[in-house]
């Protein structure tokens, strides 16, 4: 029934005025600016968040249109330093060039990563569709062993061959991994993913206790309760949690403005009351912070791609004080 309702609500929401997706979105999307990002990341500071800014945006088809993303990414360095925001950076390789050229885009890539390091910042490559997936792990493998260990990647929980890239990253750069695990967001192919609710959740906790176990930072990703009930409760078998060091006997080097070993991480505007809750808690947040011109294109990805946004978007609409950013 809430499946159905949900796709109703979607299907309802695209077709709507370009004006009522904006405003649906817009807690969702920082806004169109970089300026816009800023002031979202201000107030939500006061909170005791973090932040991970993503530049709207992926595949593109010239070597040119990558240039956009760079020099955005850079100013958003500068914005963070000049502001004093405890943020990093979430890159998408495909935004880069590396669909249209393999080389050039991974210049692009170690650039940005460079200039992050410089000012003691991490970067996250995201996660796109499988037709990337092993090229991004590779890119994540071979910037670190050019000595760039401030990047990590996403890994999804949905995909069948998640646990043993998780055994190949451990293999590749051990205790250095730095990951975001997450169901995923895109609906990938039955032959490659799994398809319902539960196997994905399960196979979800799944990678996040191989990635405890294996020592690395896990960002653990996800808006659902029995995936953070699941950490909260692989956590403390690992003697992780508010106020402690770090104590796996393989656990990789402190990560700069960083927790020690995990932390949660929510979408803007999707059940800040759990954010909140996890953060009164004791446990480092980071909200994912989406802006730029593509706004109305990655609101309409994320429809369509995620039907089960449209009972956040009816909530949003008929009570909006239940569920503030």
């Amino acid at each position: 029934m809430v499946g159905w309702f949900s796709r109703t609500v979607v299907a309802v929401t695209l077709r709507m005025p370009r004006w009522f997706v904006r405003w649906v979105s817009r807690r969702y999307v920082a806004g169109a600016t970089l300026d816009d990002a800023v002031t979202i990341m201000k107030r939500l500071s006061s909170e005791g968040a973090c932040f991970t800014i993503d530049v709207l945006g992926e595949e593109i088809s010239t070597l040119d249109e990558a240039q956009y993303f760079f020099d955005e990414y850079v100013r958003a360095i500068e914005a963070i330093q000049q502001h004093g925001l405890d943020a990093n950076l979430s890159i998408k390789p495909t935004a880069f060039g590396l669909l249209v050229d393999e080389e050039a885009g991974m210049n692009n890539m170690r650039k940005l990563v460079k200039m992050a390091a410089e000012h003691e910042m991490f970067v996250r490559l995201d996660m796109e569709d499988h037709r990337v997936t092993s090229a991004t792990i590779k890119a994540v493998v071979d910037l670190h062993s050019e000595g760039l260990t401030n990047v990590g990647t996403v890994l999804q929980g949905r995909l069948f061959r998640s646990l043993a890239d998780i055994d190949a990253l451990e293999t590749e750069i051990g205790p250095h991994a730095d990951y975001r695990i997450c169901k995923g967001i895109y609906l990938e192919p039955e032959e490659i993913s799994f398809t319902s609710y539960k196997d994905i959740v399960d196979a979800t906790n799944a990678c996040v206790d191989k990635m405890l176990e294996a020592g690395a930072y896990v960002g653990i990703a996800s808006h659902d309760y029995p995936v953070i009930d699941h950490a909260l409760e692989a956590l403390e078998s690992h003697n992780l949690g508010p106020g402690k060091e770090d104590t796996r006997n393989n656990a990789g080097p402190p990560r700069l403005n960083k927790g020690p070993g995990y932390e949660f991480q929510l979408l803007l505007g999707v059940r800040g009351p759990l954010r909140r809750k996890l953060l009164k808690q004791g446990h480092r947040t980071r909200v994912y912070i989406p802006y730029g011109e593509k706004w109305y294109e990655y609101s309409i990805r994320r429809l369509k791609e995620n039907p089960t946004i449209g009972t956040q978007v009816a909530k949003a609409f008929m009570m909006p004080w239940t569920n503030r950013p």
